[in-house]
C-alpha cells in the first residue's frame, strides 16, 4: 500500500488510522499510525536526518500506552530490517519475514510482536 500525497487523502486515512505525530520547532518531524482493533503499528516514519535521536523510540511508547489504554495485549508491526534489529533489542519477538513492494521494487520486512 502506497501512502497518500494529498491531504484529502491523509484525513479519509485518519478515520482509520489514530495518528501520533512528533513536532519539534512547530513541524512535523515523524508519525505513527495505529490499527487498535488489529493490535498493530500501521506506518513509523520519522524524518531521516532525525532517525537515531529518539523521535521513533518516543512514538512507540507512546503507541504502545495508547493501544494498552485500549485493551490491546500484543501489539504488532512490520519492520524494515534496519528498524527490526533496533525493535529485538527492545524485547520485541521476531515472528517471520516477508517482501512488501513498493515503487516496483520489492523489499524485505521483518513481523514482529511485543506482549503488553
Amino acid at each position: 500500500m502506497a501512502l497518500p500525497r494529498d491531504a484529502e487523502a491523509w484525513a479519509a486515512r485518519q478515520v482509520l488510522y489514530p495518528t501520533l505525530v512528533a513536532v519539534c520547532d512547530g513541524r512535523c518531524v515523524g508519525f505513527c499510525e495505529l490499527d487498535p482493533s488489529a493490535g498493530r503499528i500501521e506506518t513509523l516514519y520519522v524524518w531521516p536526518s532525525l532517525a537515531g535521536r529518539g523521535v521513533g523510540s518516543r512514538l512507540l511508547e507512546l503507541a504502545e500506552s495508547e493501544l494498552q489504554q485500549r485493551g490491546v495485549m500484543c501489539m504488532r508491526i512490520e519492520a524494515s530490517l534496519v528498524l527490526a534489529d533496533a525493535l529485538v533489542r527492545r524485547d520485541w519477538a521476531h515472528q517471520g519475514e516477508d517482501w512488501v513492494a513498493r515503487g516496483g521494487e520489492r523489499l524485505p520486512r521483518v513481523r514482529l510482536s511485543k506482549s503488553l
